[in-house]
């Protein structure tokens, strides 16, 4: 695994030993659930299981809680979705989707989307990192962009996460071009997801265009494992 996972090849030996305990916990406590004819082998479970234990390499184990199970899809998935408007009409449409975290249940990913940020682990992309990062958001019971922190980091975050998400909306409702996925701009939640894989796949992208951001993510998730900058001091 190591050699076909280029973020743990990169990661010194006390942070790829700390993995390595993560990714066993990982392996005990969830269940890996294939479905639509997909096989996965021990190799690709431990795969797996590294990629979401990424984000947990400085937050730790306590990561894991509230939840059990992976579901992966061999590609792309359908969800049906409902909304009831101010009207009290009900809305029903379909989504397409490459993952997905439920609050309260599993986390839902597309094994051709993680084979795709496994070719190309520096393209701005990584699905368990992004899935993963709504996991921690909604450890303290509100999805918002914001996880459970120290006050006075909390504000800051909050601060600078609101700024930085508003400016960014704005730019992508004018039309400009934006060197982040667009989709950073859906939601508070969205912002914070996209943005932690960035921190991950191309963290100087993410430093060059939202400093602030990058800062706290380099504080909250330690150092990138493809941080070519100077000696990667944390804030």
């Amino acid at each position: 695994m190591r050699g076909r996972v280029r973020w743990v090849s990169a990661l010194d030996p006390g942070r790829e030993a700390r993995l390595q305990s993560l990714v066993a916990r990982f392996l005990r406590e969830k269940a890996i659930s294939p479905v639509g004819g997909l096989v996965l082998d021990d190799v690709q479970r431990t795969t797996l299981a590294a990629l979401c234990c990424l984000p947990l390499l400085e937050f730790g184990a306590e990561g894991l809680h509230g939840w059990s199970q992976v579901i992966v899809y061999p590609d792309a998935f359908r969800a049906h979705r409902t909304h009831m408007d101010a009207a009290g009409v009900l809305h029903e449409w379909e989504d397409e989707l490459i993952g997905e975290a439920w609050e309260h249940g599993p986390l839902v990913l597309s094994w051709a989307d993680i084979e795709s940020d496994l070719a190309e682990p520096d393209a701005g992309f990584c699905v368990a990192v992004h899935e993963m990062a709504h996991k921690l958001d909604a450890l303290d019971g509100v999805l918002d962009g914001t996880p459970a922190l120290p006050r006075d980091w909390q504000r800051a975050w909050a601060s600078d996460f609101q700024r930085d998400y508003d400016a960014f909306v704005e730019a992508v409702d004018a039309g400009r071009d934006v060197a982040i996925d667009p989709y950073a701009a859906e939601a508070p939640e969205e912002f914070f997801a996209v943005c932690s894989e960035y921190h991950f796949s191309d963290p100087a992208t993410l430093r060059d265009v939202l400093p602030r951001v990058a800062a706290h993510l380099e504080r909250f998730y330690g150092r990138s494992p493809l941080n070519r900058d100077g000696d990667g001091a944390q804030v």
